[in-house]
């Protein structure tokens, strides 16, 4: 029954022994930061200006100038990072050998695959949170809208585990982790650029490329509304590739 947890802790190790964690807690934060900086200091500028010109102010929201842009900036970056968490989760154990010797403990595929998926998103979640330090500055200066900006991390939850579940199965299917790394980016990119593609589409094609992008779907989130379809998207996304993961790992079983 819980046959992950060994798999869970090793995969932990294996992040924090080596500087895959740390480097790419790093660089989200630094970047996010980067998008965040710029943002917060125009706004209080205008702060500044609107105590002496108070019809300046009445357009003033923090939560829709600074944090809004941060939020749906966050999901872009994910398709960079999200790649250098996944290509080494099934990639290297088959390179290395490892995998065989996987395959042959007392385990099912399932619980290999949640061991892995399960690690992945707690350090996704984990970096995620440190970012939260952003939103606590902006609300130490000013009101912001705390329900927004939760909405809008459960949508950077969500995207992610959409990501690292196709990461996952990306992985599953090469030993290579640049492949692994390149695969997953190109996958995401794809999802990510339907959005665009549905401009030039008419009908029912529109709509259902419109439905299939992700980053329509994050965009609700982003202003901190919470739609049901866009959870179930998230989700199907998610469950499908995890199906999919699980597929290639059988099929790794019955080849031997």
């Amino acid at each position: 029954m819980r046959g992950w947890l060994p798999v869970f802790k090793k995969e932990m190790r294996l992040y924090f022994g080596s500087p895959v964690a740390y480097a790419v807690a790093t660089f989200f934060l630094f970047i996010a930061a980067f998008f965040f900086a710029p943002s917060f200091i125009q706004y209080a500028d205008v702060s500044m200006r609107s105590a002496m010109q108070p019809q300046m102010g009445q357009s003033l929201n923090a939560t829709e100038n600074i944090l809004r842009p941060l939020t749906y900036n966050m999901a872009v970056v994910l398709l960079f990072f999200i790649p250098m968490l996944t290509m080494r989760l099934f990639a290297e154990e088959k390179r290395s050998g490892t995998m065989e010797l996987l395959l042959t403990y007392p385990l099912r595929d399932g619980e290999v695959l949640a061991g892995k998926f399960l690690a992945a998103l707690a350090l996704y979640a984990s970096i995620l949170a440190l970012t939260v330090t952003y939103p606590i500055t902006v609300a130490w200066f000013t009101r912001i809208e705390w329900g927004a900006v939760l909405t809008g991390y459960l949508g950077l939850l969500l995207v992610g585990a959409a990501f690292l579940s196709i990461g996952l199965f990306v992985s599953s299917t090469t030993e290579n982790q640049i492949v692994a790394g390149f695969g997953t980016f190109g996958a995401l990119l794809t999802l990510w650029l339907l959005g665009w593609f549905a401009d030039s589409a008419q009908g029912a094609l529109r709509t259902v490329i419109q439905q299939a992008a992700i980053i329509e779907h994050m965009e609700s989130f982003a202003k901190g509304v919470l739609d049901t379809k866009d959870l179930v998207y998230y989700l199907s996304v998610t469950a499908f590739a995890l199906f999919l993961t699980l597929r290639s790992l059988e099929s790794k079983r019955w080849r031997g």
